[in-house]
């Protein structure tokens, strides 16, 4: 395999957020290739050939029955024993947005809750339903980090980002699920106000039991979150950025793709 980081961005009808996705991923210097899921389904493409697998935005297949659900099928249904080899191989995976409405309906988050960091048998055990408001939510929001999730290494304890959803609210299956997500520290944002202390409608814009905006699996490589990094991967990209002093060419969505690329660096090449 090349030294060089790779990454997959994959994409089918309804992605919209993959050119993004690939500009971020470039810029922090990483090999990126963004391919249709059928690449792979058909055996064209494989996952083995890739340290990142990125699930962009967007809202794929129409987001038919629900947000995500028809690609979470395809997933786990025709690339099950991939993605399992590709996790227990120690790589990483981020979806964004209808990626990470993907990947919690693919089973794939929050993955097992007992103590152990393989995939488990992709059991659905949350979900991201309609926002409590009953419409589409497109803001900036701030966010406050925790957990221990390697794509969140050396953030900024509150951050701004934007979100783009009408399908946000996140749920656990039951309060034991909720309460494993809190003990293992899966849980890495919560909407927060500017202050970061808890936030009320519209700074939680969707009404996310205990506020959560983005969990990890066990193993701290998995990752999924509704707000868009890719979308203030530069300084420029705040609709502020006229009136906030300027620390770097870079937003606060930057860290999130750099630190998965320097993660492969320092653990797979």
């Amino acid at each position: 395999m090349s030294k060089k980081v790779k990454v997959i961005v994959l994409r089918t009808a309804g992605t919209n957020c993959d050119a993004e996705t690939v500009f971020a991923f470039k810029s922090v210097g990483a090999d990126v290739d963004l391919f249709h899921v059928n690449k792979f389904i058909k055996k064209e493409k494989s996952l083995d050939d890739y340290h990142i697998l990125a699930i962009p935005g967007g809202f794929s297949y129409g987001d038919d029955i629900a947000a995500g659900k028809i690609l979470a099928n395809e997933l786990r249904v025709k690339l099950g024993s991939s993605l399992k080899k590709f996790i227990a191989d120690g790589k990483l995976i981020i979806g964004i947005c209808n990626g990470f409405q993907i990947m919690v309906k693919a089973g794939l988050l929050p993955g097992n809750l007992n103590g152990s960091a393989d995939s488990g048998d992709f059991k659905q055990t949350a979900t991201l339903m309609v926002n409590d408001c009953g419409k589409f939510e497109d803001r900036w929001i701030f966010l406050k980090s925790s957990g221990k999730c390697v794509w969140t290494k050396g953030m900024d304890k509150v951050i701004s980002l934007p979100v783009a959803h009408g399908e946000g609210k996140f749920i656990a299956q039951d309060e034991m699920a909720l309460k494993k997500l809190k003990e293992n520290n899966q849980i890495v944002f919560r909407y927060c106000d500017a202050a970061g202390q808890k936030p009320k409608y519209p700074q939680n814009p969707n009404g996310s039991v205990d506020d959560i905006a983005g969990i990890c699996d066990i193993s701290g490589r998995i990752f999924g979150l509704m707000p868009h990094p890719e979308r203030h991967f530069l300084f420029t990209q705040h609709p502020s950025w006229t009136r906030e002093r300027k620390k770097s060419k870079y937003g606060d969505g930057a860290i999130v793709f750099q630190n998965g690329v320097d993660y492969v660096k320092e653990k797979l090449l």
